[in-house]
C-alpha cells in the first residue's frame, strides 16, 4: 500500500464517525502514547526485562504508530509522501558525509 492510499483509508475511517479527528494536542498525546508503548516493546525484546514481563506485538505497536502518525498529517492536509520526499532529500544532501559509507565489494 502506497502512503497516500493508507492516508485515504484512514481519513474515510476516521471520517465515518461525527467526531472526526480529535484536536491536535489530543492527536500528539496518541502518538507520544503509541511510541511509548513501541519503545517497551523494543525494550522487551532487547533487554532482560523481557524475562520479566510478556511481550506484546512490535508490528501492533508500529501499525498504532503509523496510524497516529497518519492522523495528525491528514488533520493538517499533509501528504505524508512529500514529507517523506522531503525528509529523504534532506538526508542526501545535508547528511551525505555524516555517516562513514559501506565499501563496495569488488566483483
Amino acid at each position: 500500500m502506497e502512503l497516500k492510499e493508507a492516508q485515504k483509508k484512514v481519513d474515510d475511517w476516521i471520517n465515518h464517525f461525527e467526531d472526526s479527528y480529535w484536536p491536535p494536542l489530543a492527536q500528539l498525546a496518541a502518538l507520544t502514547e503509541e511510541t511509548g508503548e513501541l519503545a517497551r516493546e523494543i525494550s522487551h525484546s532487547e533487554t532482560q526485562k523481557k524475562k520479566k514481563e510478556p511481550s506484546g506485538s512490535l508490528k501492533t505497536e508500529i501499525g498504532d504508530v503509523l496510524f497516529a502518525l497518519i492522523c495528525i498529517a491528514n488533520s493538517y492536509n499533509i501528504s505524508l509522501e512529500d514529507a517523506l520526499n522531503d525528509t529523504l532529500k534532506k538526508y542526501k544532501t545535508r547528511d551525505k558525509n555524516r555517516w562513514k559509507k559501506k565499501q563496495s565489494n569488488p566483483a
